[in-house]
């Protein structure tokens, strides 16, 4: 019965699909010929709230249980102190103290246990008496892991697209033995565990270990945290005939006065496998559909569509925005690497890269929502640090957004909230959605505009800078980190929110709010280049480093402040730029570093540059099941750094990178195959989004672009960039042909009308 639903449900799925996601098949699925054996390489499912590694520990087939609201939230202990204020830093800075700013600052970081992101529990299936695993995948089309055995036992697993639950099927088991195994949270501490990038022993959180308790083929685990917070874990399981069982499990969190229902609960009231697994697919049909792409690089295209899968496990409104595993702690025993925090110098931030492109408004909104509801702790944290009115954000938060320290160049820096209001504006400029603008997108502006006016000052040549400037993770964790004047990164930030706090407060017809956000990004200098026109990180500081965060160019991208599209002048800056960090080489690079770099050689129109740096980070930074792991895996020189914690920001910004190379949109208007490079001869993509609120498809081949579909989902006006020498419009509706000049067309569009223009191929 269950495989009948499935097949029928199936064939209309992908016939009513082909043409929106025809790209995504069986070849881009993660397939392996026996299980992984570590936690990091496992099957991944997901949905932005639970998760769930599929893998072999041991004898036993393994399920690792994660929930992203499990975290033991106490403060920092010997951090938020009276006397520590960006004030305070200044004068130890001053009076070369800075060991004291370390104190307060990193120290805690390193020393304490928490506040982290904890584990949640295991399951383990006996699998000894199967005989050797034959295949195991990851069906990334349906979001189902499979595995079979070689006696035919067969395990069918998913984490449900919507709800809080996860299934499981194992078929050709008489007798399915089930554990449920808890994270040890009591007994010895490990004293060769420890630091932030190993991860710290969990007995040093100094929890009561809860208890498992089984009822029949069912078990409940409950477990006590910090602060009266405690998280269920519960697993149910029953037979179908005489070798078929099915069996769903939760997770929840209960933190004091925030009632939510119980993971018991959950599982006594579950939809069955065969009607649930309907709705799961039906989820992420609609997910799929989206857009979609065609690469003649099938190294490049498999990593997307695998990007892609990831986003979609991991970013739901209402669940927490991603961290740096989202919902894949560590299942080592240990906390996850760098206590799986949030971590807005970099992090957070490339992990929503590539949803506004792809098309995923409602997914990137996930991410604004946490940043809104955790305004009070950001207001605190900057009246208490900065004693400023306005709002900025700590680099490295809690998932209540209360910081937890680190380096002070980043976790305490004046323009975390800067970064942050790019996503606000980006997803105003891709969904034209007014009341968001003028509700969330302008509010948040204006109050990280204020923050840094009355964080600012005009120095002795009438230029505005802020008292200490610095440039992540530039000179380490030293004095010299900190610059008497800005760095390009943080200067282009504070450009970046005057002029576009102008902008909006234009649009919403504010002209005297606009007028006085222009003339403020009137003060700044202009950036700080080498006598070769390359940017530096700061006027005292040439680009002489290798260094995996590329701050200094963050002008470039992701804010396009300076733009290929300008002219001579600006391309001059971003060739030599890059040609620098070409030269320097990426000896401290990490695999973001190379998946970034991708949108730079994108921007600087190098296609076959972006194309050789992304299939860097697709063959040489990754695990074998695409987890994104920092360090060079193969050893080869590509990085210095050859360790391998897991993260997951590089792996988004490389889906970002591919996008980059298809469509653009930043510079006012849409640019389609802007990078790509000229062996690429034939390629494609389907509704990539655009700013404007437009759904922007495109086909080359044979070298020569043939066809560009825009549809607007807003109306208004849209300005294309020609990539023919001739063309026609094919067909149109609810679209004008406004104006054409030069290279451009530019077209007025009614709600939901589109155009197609073909190549006329003379």
């Amino acid at each position: 019965m269950l495989k009948r639903l499935l097949c029928l449900f199936l064939g209309i799925f992908l016939g009513l699909t082909e043409v929106a996601v025809a790209q995504v098949a069986a070849k881009h699925d993660l397939i392996f010929d026996k299980l992984p054996t570590r936690w990091d390489e496992a099957l991944p499912l997901g949905n932005g709230f639970i998760g769930e590694l599929i893998w072999q520990k041991g004898n036993n087939l393994r399920f690792s249980l994660d929930h992203a609201e499990l975290w033991d939230l106490r403060p920092m202990e010997g951090m938020k102190k009276p006397e520590f204020t960006y004030a305070w830093v200044q004068e130890q800075i001053k009076k070369n103290n800075y060991a004291a700013v370390q104190q307060y600052g990193d120290v805690p970081y390193e020393r304490e246990p928490a506040p982290s992101k904890i584990p949640g529990a295991a399951l383990e299936i006996e699998s000894q008496t199967w005989g050797e695993v034959s295949s195991a995948r990851v069906d990334i089309q349906k979001a189902i892991a499979e595995v079979k055995w070689a006696n035919g036992a067969k395990l069918t697993s998913f984490v449900h697209a919507s709800s809080l639950l996860g299934y499981f099927r194992v078929e050709g088991v008489k007798d399915l033995k089930i554990s449920l195994l808890t994270p040890k949270y009591e007994g010895e501490v490990d004293k060769t565990a420890g630091g932030s990038v190993a991860g710290d022993d969990l007995a040093r959180l100094g929890y009561q270990q809860g208890k498992v308790i089984q009822q029949g083929n069912a078990y409940t685990y409950r477990q006590k945290g910090w602060g009266g917070f405690e998280y269920e874990v519960s697993v149910r399981w029953k037979p179908l005939g005489a070798d078929v069982w099915e069996g769903v499990w939760a997770i929840s969190a209960h933190y004091p006065n925030k009632p939510k229902p119980a993971a018991n609960t959950l599982t006594a009231k579950v939809v069955p496998f065969e009607k649930a697994v309907l709705t799961h697919l039906s989820w992420w049909k609609n997910f799929w559909a989206k857009s979609s792409v065609e690469l003649p690089d099938a190294v490049l295209e498999k990593q997307y569509y695998l990007e892609q899968y990831k986003f979609g496990s991991t970013a739901r409104r209402g669940a927490p925005p991603i961290s740096l595993q989202a919902v894949w702690t560590a299942d080592n025993g240990r906390l996850p690497p760098w206590k799986g925090d949030f971590h807005h110098d970099l992090n957070t931030q490339l992990s929503y890269w590539p949803g506004y492109t792809a098309n995923h408004l409602e997914e990137t909104l996930g991410y604004l929502d946490h940043l809104d509801q955790n305004r009070p702790a950001y207001r605190e944290y900057t009246k208490w640090f900065y004693q400023s009115e306005g709002i900025n954000v700590p680099g490295v938060t809690t998932l209540t957004g209360v910081p937890m320290g680190g380096w002070i160049q980043y976790s305490f820096s004046p323009t975390v909230s800067s970064w942050l209001a790019q996503h606000y504006y980006l997803q105003w400029r891709y969904s034209m959605d007014r009341d968001f603008l003028q509700k969330r997108a302008y509010p948040w502006f204006k109050e990280v505009a204020t923050f840094l006016e009355k964080n600012t000052f005009l120095n002795a040549q009438g230029h505005r800078q802020l008292p200490i400037s610095s440039s992540p993770e530039i000179n380490d964790n030293r004095v010299t980190a900190w610059f008497s004047e800005n760095t390009n990164y943080d200067l282009s930030l504070m450009r970046f929110t005057f002029s576009k706090a102008a902008e909006l407060a234009a649009e919403l017809k504010l002209p005297q709010e606009a007028a006085h956000w222009r003339d403020i990004f009137g003060q700044f200098a202009p950036y700080a280049l080498s006598e070769n026109a390359e940017l530096k990180f700061a006027p005292s500081l040439p680009y002489n480093q290798s260094h995996r965060h590329f701050s200094h160019v963050m002008a470039i991208h992701p804010l396009g402040e300076i733009r290929w599209e300008n002219g001579e002048n600006d391309q001059n800056i971003i060739k030599n730029s890059l040609a620098l960090l070409d030269k320097i080489g990426p000896d401290w690079w990490c695999g973001y570093s190379y998946a970034w770099l991708g949108s730079l050689k994108a921007r600087a129109k190098d296609g076959t540059g972006a194309a050789k740096t992304l299939r860097t980070f697709a063959t040489a930074f990754c695990l074998p099941n695409s987890f994104h792991a920092n360090g060079d895996q193969t050893k080869s020189g590509l990085s210095k750094f050859t360790y391998r914690p897991f993260t997951l920001e590089g792996n988004f910004a490389f889906a970002a990178g591919v996008q980059e190379m298809l469509v653009q949109s930043y510079a006012g208007f849409i640019e389609v195959f802007p990078a790509v490079p000229a062996d690429w001869k034939d390629v494609s993509f389907k509704e990539l989004r655009a700013e404007g609120a437009v759904l922007v498809s495109g086909k080359r081949s044979g070298g020569l672009v043939d066809e560009v579909i825009l549809k607007s989902e807003k109306g208004g006006m849209a300005r294309l960039k020609l990539p023919f020498k001739t063309h026609f419009v094919k067909e149109k509706k609810g679209a004008v042909l406004e104006k054409m000049e030069n290279e451009f067309v530019e077209v007025s569009f009614e709600k939901g009308g589109f155009i197609v223009f073909k190549n006329g191929y003379e």
